[in-house]
């Protein structure tokens, strides 16, 4: 499929007959699926054969909060709760053997994460594309999709191989259920991705946003100290290199960090961040209408000029902590990227953003790069027609709303409906 298509069922999705018939299961299960914390840690209790042990505590009380707001707020079908139950089990399934591992090899807590390189940046400005570029460099250390779902094998488990082919499954139907999706974020099981899965592991992440409208824990989100969250991720990154030693430096994403440049650099002191910036109208089109499509597998009814209003305020607030907080990040450690720049010269920026980490750019590290461009031209699989109109938002109100950002960032305004 390829060329611009308009998604024209965002209030009342079509799904392919196979993709139904799987989605009518899940919601057949939904009785035998609670979000209530307790039930969610028994049930990964048992599916790792009787770990036992979660680490800090601290946790439990953002699940509560998380299970609750679902619970009351977000407008979950049943297909919707069985699919977040299992990826809560999932989510408390990696804390437990994580701690595991980290008991039985406690020498992991004393690996250093060296100067990682960090991109904050909303969807659709780049940041997909820039972070698998660099972490097309054999001297960089990325975080795969695989990877990110399941970062420790269960007990028993050899290889990466059967968490490739599951993260691999999963992809599958997200694709055979939303086959425009592609469109919008390109992802596979050997991809890198965001660390936000990682951060969810500690129930303190803005990815639960995006898979469903809860505004009781959208506001505890956004006054809640994350330092802890950024903290169990370095945590993390150390387990994960240590089961798979490579290159020590790092590569991440997230657009979390726009508005927690606080927490993450108190975490990650010696960090080099690059900050991502697009047309911010055009990144609400985009960014909101992938969330409103990508709703569909979790939520039913669909507002879409609901879930206009919320994300429109969301993404409002993502750039507006940019704004206050960019300065955390030090000059001499960070640089900003203008997404009409990055497309015009993608070699060109990638070398900035080398030089501004004091990262070699060999011509090795070119090679690799090429290489992976010459497979992953943008738009390879369509694109999609963004319009404001269909979430309810107006492209004056918005321009004027965020004028703020545009003007200090001097980011490119593009046409939008």
């Amino acid at each position: 499929m390829t060329g611009s298509v308009h998604l024209d069922d965002l209030a009342e999705p079509r799904f392919p007959a196979d993709a139904q018939a799987v989605l009518d299961m899940m919601a057949g299960m939904a009785d035998t699926c609670p979000l209530e914390p307790a039930a969610l840690m028994e049930a990964a209790v048992a599916q790792t054969g009787g770990l036992s042990d979660f680490g800090d505590p601290a946790f439990h009380d953002n699940l509560d909060l998380l299970c609750r707001s679902l619970r009351q707020e977000a407008g979950l079908g049943p297909h919707g709760r069985t699919a977040t139950h299992v990826r809560f089990v999932q989510l408390l399934k990696n804390r437990l053997l994580v701690e595991d591992l980290l008991q039985r090899h406690p020498e992991i807590r004393d690996i250093p994460i060296t100067a990682p390189i960090i991109i904050a940046g909303m969807p659709r400005t780049g940041t997909t594309h820039l972070q698998n570029l660099i972490a097309a460099d054999p001297a960089i250390r990325s975080l795969p999709y695989w990877e990110a779902v399941e970062p420790v094998p269960p007990p028993g488990e050899e290889g990466i191989e059967p968490r490739i082919a599951r993260a691999a499954a999963a992809l599958d139907f997200v694709h055979t259920a939303m086959p425009y999706f592609r469109r919008m974020f390109d992802l596979a099981p050997t991809n890198s991705h965001e660390e936000i899965d990682l951060l969810a592991m500690t129930f303190a992440s803005v990815s639960f946003e995006t898979q469903a409208l809860i505004p009781s824990y959208r506001d505890w989100y956004t006054s809640a100290d994350l330092t802890p969250a950024y903290a169990y991720l370095r945590t993390v990154l150390q387990v994960l290199t240590w089961l798979r030693p490579g290159p020590g430096r790092w590569v991440l994403k997230s657009p979390q960090h726009l508005e927690q440049f606080g927490p993450m650099m108190r975490v990650f002191p010696d960090a080099v961040v690059v900050v991502t910036h697009r047309d911010p109208v055009a990144i609400t089109a985009s960014m909101t209408t992938m969330i409103c499509y990508a709703l569909r597998l979790s939520t039913a009814p669909i507002d879409p000029h609901k879930v206009g209003r919320y994300w429109a305020s969301r993404t409002e607030d993502l750039l507006t902590g940019c704004l206050r907080d960019r300065h955390l990040a030090p000059a001499g450690r960070s640089i900003d990227v203008l997404f009409h720049e990055f497309m015009a010269d993608e070699a060109a920026m990638v070398r900035r953003v080398y030089a501004a980490a004091g990262q070699p750019f060999t011509a090795e590290t070119w090679a690799a790069m090429d290489a992976y461009l010459a497979e992953h031209r943008r738009g390879r699989h369509g694109t999609v027609d963004y319009r404001l109109g269909d979430l309810g938002l107006d492209p004056a109100e918005r321009r004027s709303a965020l004028a703020h950002y545009t003007a200090h960032f001097g980011v490119r305004e593009e046409t939008m409906r």
